[in-house]
């Protein structure tokens, strides 16, 4: 009974999200990206991010592996990117200042932080010459992000290239609330 009613939540869910515009504005901001007010896909998103993460979860305790399609962590670590700008926020920038993040594996991508206007923005590709580089797997991103590694462990599996400091809060960045 339980995954029959899993099953049509989920139809029912996915019916309505593709009836919805995106860019209009989400009900609730998306709080953990420092948005006070967050585009409707970027809130759906955190809800898809949110289930693979508590799935993945269930996945490790039960020694079943990652989940089979990659894509599904390529969009969630597309969606927690969009932390990085909060975790950045107290960090004082100037401009040209650049962060690499590189991850490896099956849901590889390069994303850069940069800082533009006084503030922090986050997109995909790399920035030509960065400050910093963050270098980790997918499987290492996915668990950083959503709280699961603690600073020393963080620190033993990305590989930093670069100004280091800079990093620290990249280390410390959660995509969730925590």
């Amino acid at each position: 009974m339980l995954t029959d009613l899993y099953a049509r939540a989920s139809m029912d869910l996915a019916d309505f999200v593709e009836t919805s515009n995106p860019h209009v504005a989400a009900a609730f901001p998306v709080s953990w990206a420092g948005d006070t007010h967050s585009p409707r896909w970027l809130d759906i998103g955190r809800e898809f991010t949110e289930v693979w993460h508590h799935g993945s979860q269930i996945r490790d305790a039960v020694g079943a592996g990652p989940f089979s399609d990659a894509r599904w962590l390529r969009a969630v670590l597309q969606i927690a990117m969009h932390a990085l700008p909060e975790a950045y926020r107290d960090v004082p920038g100037r401009p040209g200042l650049s962060v690499a993040i590189a991850i490896t594996g099956g849901a590889s991508g390069t994303w850069s932080l940069q800082c533009r206007n006084g503030g922090w923005d986050v997109g995909e590709g790399g920035p030509i010459e960065p400050t910093t580089t963050a270098t980790m797997s997918d499987e290492v991103a996915w668990r950083l992000f959503f709280n699961a590694l603690a600073l020393p462990q963080a620190q033993s599996l990305v590989r930093v290239t670069g100004d280091a400091a800079l990093a620290l809060p990249l280390l410390r960045a959660r995509s969730v609330i925590v």
